[in-house]
């Protein structure tokens, strides 16, 4: 009797998985830009088509640049990647993104990064209001001795390697110098992360370049239990990491009681730390392990996303530097103008240093410009957002339809926005720092493209739209640490820019002619043999992690002073 009702049953049961899985994947959002679905693959092998059709390696930003020009670069489109992921959202246009962080009656913060609830609101803006007064532009600027600290580590490495003419990785470099500046920032506390010799290394960045190589292009997006060996091994790493930030935080937390009273019983004030943690800490009145938790996971992000974005700024930075002579040229006129025409790192510090050197960085505006250009056509990172399933978010078509997208992975794709020709016209691709000059403020205050005239009238003269650049994403959920990558990156270029020349090896090596000299195409750029590009290791990093040379410029001292 039993086996005949499982029989009966078993076709029923095959005709309700078949009409869900067919609802799923043609009905679903099937209102939604996509490629052609397939019954049991969904989007997959669409994705894998396209991946197969360029460099394999290549980031998937690459990819779903590809697919969005198969479909005619709609605003959005959809991914299907069932079961083994989550269903994708790809935003593809800048007034589809501001959709997606702007804030909304169910989202005030807007659409939060995780399905988790305390992620939705009121946790997650007192949390970022203790962390504010730490990376408020007023309070980095007093920091300036501590990034040229940092800096002259890297400018000796540098020194070191134009001497013996070795090659090297310099977004290696960069992350080791990031890594320290960015620890100085956020703890008062020396990494030792630039010695040559890894083993000499602090502790916490030597478990940050080993749970970094977990991490390669094959394994980066896989769940755990697809390597499990390999998620074994991140764990365990992530919480030795843990074990530090915590005791870090702990031992941060104690100083700062004791200097309080010191100073009350002294009736002097007592010089206390001046990093973004002490500040934040200052914030609670107890230690509760809520607290510890909640400062080691902030900490652990702003160390990993901070340095890692400044790092790769600098690495596409020097790049597209060494391959536009005529911008190259622009950024050491400008610091001429700024520090003097002592190229050597050691005056440009005492400048930066003395009083009046704040306003010194402030004013290096074809820098700034170089750095947002930069940012436009290499972002490191676009950001993730998840609206909870049945939370009714809807998304508008340029149709005017009203679309529900809840549920759906969004992923506001800064490669292909920041890159859109309707936009950036036929120079979208091409590194031109001069798109920005007039228009140089990197800053979350910068995202309203209202401005005030001197007669008090609102008026909009920006060329571009503020939301078509964004490699620190906007809304209320913007990069905390916008501000110090950007006063990072300017103090780096002003102390490298016109002691070194950067010479690339491999892949984006310049094409030299019978005489040996770079050969200039029509927009004043060297021709390259194979163009560089942007592989997955957490973020998009050069593939090559920037293979060089380096050698002194022609005007720079033959040794640091």
């Amino acid at each position: 009797m039993l086996a005949r009702i499982i029989l009966t049953a078993l076709p029923l049961l095959a005709v309700y998985l078949f009409t869900q899985l067919r609802w799923m994947r043609f009905k679903q959002y099937g209102k939604l830009p996509q490629p052609k679905p397939s019954l049991l693959w969904g989007h997959m092998r669409a994705l894998y088509e396209v991946m197969s059709r360029g460099k394999e390696d290549r980031h998937v930003d690459g990819v779903f640049a590809a697919m969005s020009d198969d479909l005619g670069n709609p605003p959005f489109m959809y991914i299907d990647l069932r079961p083994v992921g989550r269903p994708m959202l790809i935003v593809n246009n800048h007034e589809a993104a501001e959709q997606i962080t702007r804030a909304t009656k169910f989202y005030p913060w807007s659409v939060p990064k995780s399905p988790t609830i305390k992620d939705l609101g009121e946790d997650w803006k007192r949390l970022r209001k203790v962390f504010n007064p730490g990376f408020a532009p007023s309070h980095l600027i007093t920091l300036l001795p501590a990034i040229l600290d940092k800096t002259d580590i890297f400018l000796e490495h540098l020194d070191l390697y134009a001497k013996t003419g070795e090659e090297f990785l310099l977004n290696k470099l960069l992350i080791n110098l990031t890594f320290d500046i960015i620890g100085a920032v956020l703890t008062d506390t020396s990494f030792d992360a630039q010695h040559l010799d890894p083993s000499k290394r602090g502790e916490l960045i030597r478990l940050y370049d080993e749970l970094v190589n977990t991490f390669d292009n094959n394994s980066s997006g896989s769940r755990w239990w697809l390597a499990p060996r390999v998620g074994w091994k991140r764990y365990r790493l992530a919480s030795r990491i843990d074990v530090l930030l915590k005791d870090l935080i702990h031992r941060e937390y104690a100083e700062m009681r004791k200097l309080d009273s010191g100073s009350t019983q002294k009736k002097t004030p007592t010089k206390k730390s001046r990093s973004v943690l002490s500040l934040s800490l200052q914030a609670w009145d107890d230690l509760t392990e809520d607290n510890v938790r909640e400062a080691a996971d902030s900490i652990k992000t702003f160390l990993f996303a901070g340095h890692d974005t400044t790092s790769i700024l600098l690495a596409w930075l020097f790049y597209e530097l060494s391959r536009t002579p005529r911008a190259l040229q622009a950024v050491r006129d400008e610091l001429d103008d700024l520090f003097g025409p002592d190229t050597d790192p050691k005056a440009v510090r005492a400048k930066m240093l003395a009083p009046g050197g704040d306003d010194l960085v402030s004013r290096m505006s074809y820098v700034s410009a170089v750095i947002k250009e930069t940012l436009r056509l290499h972002p490191p990172a676009g950001t993730a957002r998840y609206p909870l399933p049945g939370s009714g978010f809807t998304m508008r078509t340029p149709a005017g339809e009203d679309v529900c997208v809840d549920g759906l992975v969004i992923y506001n794709c800064a490669t292909i926005i920041q890159r859109d020709r309707t936009v950036y016209g036929e120079t979208a691709d091409d590194f031109l720092p001069e798109r920005w000059l007039g228009d140089t403020d990197t800053s979350a205050e910068a995202d309203s493209p209202a401005v005030e005239d001197n007669k008090g009238e609102i008026r909009d003269d920006k060329k571009i739209p503020p939301a078509a650049w964004r490699p620190f994403e906007r809304g209320p959920r913007n990069c905390i640490g916008q501000e110090l990558a950007n006063i990072e990156a300017r103090v780096i270029v002003a102390a490298v820019a016109r002691r070194y020349d950067f010479v690339k090896l491999g892949l984006g090596e310049f094409d030299v002619s019978e005489k040996g000299k770079p050969v200039v195409d029509e927009k004043g750029r060297y021709k390259v043999i194979e163009e560089l590009y942007n592989t997955m290791q957490v973020t998009a990093k050069p593939v090559d992690l920037m293979r060089v040379k380096v050698q002194l410029a022609a005007k720079a001292p033959a040794s640091l002073a």
